[in-house]
């Protein structure tokens, strides 16, 4: 039995790792980067040893710091976790030669998988289905061209190393396959070292579901049954569930078997995913084993009742799978929605800043939270903009989607822009609920998910301006020595000849929102939109709870809280970010400076356009790279490019005017 693990990750799965560790009596060590010396996996761990600057490629992701830091804590293995080097099949072999064991498979088999086209080989002789396609080691130009052909537009080509939708692109016809296949070497050898490619057919609307698999060095393999991860944005999942819904029994024991099949075919070890894309005709075709825990393994523990985390441990500590095949068990039904720091009305650009509120409702048994973060902590540009996982379970697959649908609706979160409402409304949607699910959902019911954001309800603004009085009272209160009882303490809005109005401004967007608080003899109103309500509040009760508001005949809870200079407002399942505007601001808030600015700091890594240049709407104009992503800034119309004020290798902040732009006189 293990007894003391070096976890080499961070966030919200090395806070996984910790809880299971803790609990089966094992001491846990964390490791950190400059960036994360106050991270809730580094307060949560027995003990911590810093690894390095923020860069991942300076600290989390440095074989031989995390090799030193295990010897140097007594640590008997290590978990990878997922991400970082977790199918890295050289520190399977490092942790092997230092005499510690890796959570994980060996390294042979890290190898095999993590190479795509010789995974590919290997599972067709093991007669797992595969996309017809292109995973040959030539990887000349004019051979890729010929092949793509062969197989024919649309094709998909993809980083061999890859994961995560990085290195992948989908090309419609031979005019733009050389670009397509720049860019995907480009962004594969940033994040993976290699910009080995190959090519497969293109399915239109397939379901991507996978295999979870277990195998233990006894020669013992057994799947935990499948999931449906076809809710994804930029080929990246957003939802999760188990088991898959609408596959026919003959279908999922074909994807079964083959997982089953693949792990055998490589002697596999540990904890596994066997990915699949499943074509509209229910014909299941391989794409990947991940060789590791998975994101949206929650779901299968749900299903199951087991600890994969636990599992993985014994497992890696000599021990027999617990179970056969025929005792496991799936019941009921399990989601999980992936809360992310990102926009989806700017395409899911990720966002950084502060938490400054970040609760959910409890409900035990039926909903679950994984994070690594809390109220106080800042989400990095350096790492992935995850924020947390919310996984419900019940009975059905409907009264799961309603379970996580409300674990969503209220939750508090401030401080940065995030994905609740996007996740809230996909679960809402009749062709969710409905099952009717491919990879391209997002994108076909995009009008209904990203469309024009709804204007923020009267509740909503009543909440904020509650906010605002409240911290008015507590400012006053401070100032006001002796009796905090006197009325000269109470910000009350009193006069003793006339009654007061206070006007609330706000913006939304490109709005401005009014509200005026009128002080009245015997209570409050609140106006809005010339329609007048009475208005009342109670704070939370504890901090992060629920605010108790009245507006005209309704008393209903409220999730409001400080997001820096602005204000989230959570009313009714949904949630808007209001700005207040202080008196006397005017049309300079109008005003624009004519350049494209950094959406968030990164790096630049290649400029499109020159000075002087004329171009239209929608022509790149520079690519950014930041949280494992390349970002393409675009023309906002037609227009001159005056100046370009960075370079390729520019590390840039937020708000940095990369290019100076003049609309009008476009490219004829």
């Amino acid at each position: 039995m293990i007894k003391r693990l070096l976890i080499a990750n961070r966030g919200e799965i090395a806070c996984r790792i910790i809880r299971t560790a803790r609990a089966m009596g094992i001491r846990t060590i964390a490791v950190y980067s400059e960036a994360d010396a106050d991270a809730m996996h580094v307060r949560l761990a027995d003990s911590a040893r810093l690894i390095g600057p923020a860069s991942a490629t300076q600290s989390y992701l440095v074989i031989e710091k995390l090799i030193a830091a295990a010897k140097a804590e007594g640590a008997e293995a290590i978990h990878p976790g997922y991400g970082f080097l977790s199918e890295r099949a050289a520190f399977a072999e490092a942790c092997a030669d230092a005499g510690i064991v890796f959570v994980g498979p060996s390294a042979d088999a890290i190898r095999a998988m993590g190479d795509k086209a010789r995974a590919k080989a290997l599972m067709g002789k093991a007669g797992v289905p595969l996309t017809p396609g292109y995973h040959g080691e030539d990887q000349s130009e004019a051979l890729l061209t010929a092949e793509a052909a062969k197989i024919g537009f649309p094709v998909l080509v993809k980083a061999s190393a890859g994961g995560g939708g990085r290195g992948m692109r989908i090309v419609e016809a031979a005019a733009d396959l050389q670009g397509a296949m720049d860019a995907a070497r480009r962004e594969a050898k940033a994040a993976f070292g290699d910009d080995t490619l190959l090519l497969e057919r293109y399915l239109r609307r397939p379901r991507h579901v996978e295999v979870q698999v277990m195998a233990d060095s006894h020669g013992n393999v057994v799947h935990l049954f499948e999931r449906d991860c076809s809710i994804q944005r930029r080929h990246q999942k957003v939802i999760e569930e188990a088991p898959a819904p609408n596959l026919t029994p003959a279908t999922r024991k074909q994807l079964t078997d083959a997982a089953v099949a693949a792990a055998k075919a490589i002697d596999y070890v540990g904890a596994g995913t066997c990915e699949f894309l499943v074509d509209e005709d229910g014909s299941p075709y391989f794409i990947e084993m991940n060789t590791r825990i998975q994101v949206e393994h929650p779901v299968t523990e749900m299903i199951t009742g087991l600890d994969l985390i636990e599992l993985q441990l014994r497992v890696a500590g000599g021990e027999a799978l617990p179970m056969t095949q025929d005792q496991v068990r799936s019941t009921g039904h399990a989601m999980e929605a992936r809360i992310y720091a990102e926009d989806p009305s700017r395409g899911f650009l990720p966002q950084t800043g502060v938490l400054t509120a970040f609760d959910v409702p409890a409900n035990p048994g039926r909903v679950r939270v994984d994070t690594g973060v809390g109220a106080g902590d800042q989400i990095s540009v350096h790492y992935d903009p995850m924020i947390a996982k919310v996984v419900a379970w019940a009975e059905t697959r409907e009264m799961a989607a309603r379970e996580l649908t409300a674990a969503l609706a209220g939750t508090a979160l401030a401080g940065v822009v995030t994905n609740i409402d996007f996740l809230a409304d996909t679960l809402r949607h009749p062709a969710f609920i409905a099952a009717e699910l491919d990879t391209h959902f997002i994108e076909r019911h995009e009008a209904d998910l990203l469309g024009a954001a709804a204007q923020p309800s009267v509740e909503a603004i009543a909440a904020a301006v509650a906010l605002l009085l409240d911290e008015a009272n507590t400012a006053m209160t401070g100032r006001v020595p002796g009796d905090p009882y006197s009325p000269w303490a109470a910000n009350d809005g009193f006069r003793v000849n006339q009654d007061l109005d206070e006007l609330y401004r706000f913006r939304y967007g490109e709005d401005v929102i009014e509200a005026t608080l009128g002080w009245r003899h015997g209570g409050r109103s609140i106006v809005v939109d010339g329609e007048a309500h009475d208005f009342a509040y109670s704070p939370p009760a504890s901090p992060g709870g629920p605010w108790s508001v009245r507006s005209g005949d309704r008393r209903f809870q409220a999730r409001v809280a400080r997001a820096g200079d602005g204000i989230v407002a959570g009313v009714d399942g949904r949630r808007w970010r209001l700005a207040p505007i202080p008196l006397g601001a005017g049309a300079a808030m109008e005003a624009g400076s004519g350049g494209l600015a950094a959406p968030m700091p990164g790096k630049i890594v290649r400029l499109e356009t020159r000075v002087g240049a004329k171009v239209k709407k929608g022509d790149p104009l520079v690519a950014l790279e930041a949280m494992k992503m390349e970002h393409v800034i675009t023309a906002p119309a037609d227009g001159v490019i005056e100046a370009i004020n960075c370079a390729v290798g520019d590390q840039v902040e937020e708000g940095v005017a990369l290019v100076e732009f003049a609309v009008g006189g476009g490219a004829a």
